[in-house]
């Protein structure tokens, strides 16, 4: 059998799209700083001088909208007038408006009748977890957050002043039926001062000596590995001044790379009774601890919910052929040690917390930050112990 080649991207904390995700997550945090139970839904636009924040929420609490908004542009490094966007001089529209009283019924509680929080809306989710890599995530998506985040943490010490917050970045990897055997192709492309722009053979080799290397694995990388830095020749307009930028838009990005399905609905600036976001974040749960507890090398996890109904309508557990036990028999184990329903999921993984706006970065899965419960695998024992009865 020939191998195949896989590839996935990642956009960095400065793409337009991510900028908006982030706003939009930080203003989530800030409501749930100080109303841990505040329904927020915030859309966020970004492009050139403006960023509009629309959508709906309900909180007790009151959060200056634009003193959110440029510290997350400032944060990021978007501080330069002449860039088109900025923190200081850009500016903010809000249009915020309360949720809908028809959905929050349906995901409102009453204990004095018997009903249990509800989902907030219907769709499907999807986890997914193989052993690709030690955080258990497939490997193209691993090392194109990797780029990503090491791109960010270079530009910010000034060790390569020229660069600007905007880029993205894409691997592919070359597998031996399940196995990465090696790196095949990676493709970078950054923006920078108007200085490098006939500078770009200085540019691409220190994106592949100071960025690319230190962070991909030196025996997946060899003399054949093709390396395409700023194809273009140049990348010095970027940011929302570059792109329009908008929430949701790099799903693919922030979950599995395309290594895995998913089901449309994007996380950020959404609170955690939007099961699109919550029990994505379950399903990546079950996913990794299925993997971790060596009961397959991969699996997948689809959940499925109405809207204003606590039980899911269904739970598939998928191995595509690495479980030791079968698929029904494992999805029966899921079902004993993990809850589905939104307040379990919520209260299982402590999600009315603060803590989304740095999900927005480098992806909502793989990175096992002491926020991302979803990330742990303290299940993993059990259901080793219970397929073995």
């Amino acid at each position: 059998m020939a191998n195949t080649l896989f590839t996935s991207e990642s956009v960095f904390p400065g793409h337009p799209d991510k900028v908006a995700d982030q706003i939009s997550d930080a203003v989530l945090d800030a409501m749930l700083a100080d109303d841990p139970v505040s329904r927020v839904a915030c859309e966020t636009m970004v492009t050139t001088g403006v960023a509009i924040i629309a959508g709906e929420v309900t909180t007790k609490t009151y959060v200056h909208i634009p003193d959110v908004v440029r510290e997350v542009v400032r944060d990021i490094g978007y501080v330069d007038p002449r860039s088109g966007f900025d923190a200081d001089s850009c500016a903010v529209m809000v249009s915020l408006d309360r949720q809908s009283p028809d959905i929050a019924r349906g995901v409102d509680e009453d204990a004095a009748h018997g009903k249990e929080m509800g989902a907030g809306d219907q769709g499907m989710m999807f986890g997914y977890a193989n052993r690709d890599t030690k955080t258990l995530m497939p490997l193209p998506i691993h090392l194109s957050h990797l780029i990503s985040e090491k791109s960010f943490d270079i530009r910010r010490s000034g060790e390569l002043a020229y660069l600007r917050p905007d880029g993205k970045c894409q691997v592919t990897v070359e597998y031996d039926g399940r196995n990465p055997v090696r790196v095949h192709t990676v493709v970078v492309s950054l923006q920078h001062t108007p200085e490098m722009n006939d500078k770009q053979d200085q540019l691409k080799k220190d994106v592949i000596e100071k960025i690319c290397k230190k962070v991909i694995p030196a025996n997946l990388l060899d003399n054949k590995t093709i390396y395409h830095v700023n194809p273009t020749g140049r990348f010095e307009v970027g940011g929302p001044h570059g792109d329009c930028g908008l929430t949701g838009r790099k799903i693919i990005v922030d979950t599995y790379g395309g290594y895995a399905p998913h089901g449309g609905g994007a996380f950020s600036g959404k609170d955690p009774t939007k099961v699109d976001r919550s029990a994505a974040y379950f399903a990546r749960y079950v996913a990794k601890n299925i993997v971790a507890s060596e009961l397959a090398t991969e699996a997948q996890v689809q959940v499925a919910y109405a809207i204003g109904v606590a039980q899911p309508v269904s739970v598939l557990v998928e191995t595509r052929g690495t479980g030791k036990i079968g698929d029904e028999t494992l999805a029966g184990l899921v079902r004993e040690f993990f809850d589905f329903r939104p307040r379990a999921i919520i209260e299982s993984l402590n999600l009315r917390r603060p803590i989304y706006r740095e999900t927005a970065r480098n992806g909502h899965f793989g990175r096992e930050l002491p926020n991302f419960t979803w990330e742990k695998t303290d299940k993993a024992e059990a259901l080793r112990k219970a397929a073995k009865k």
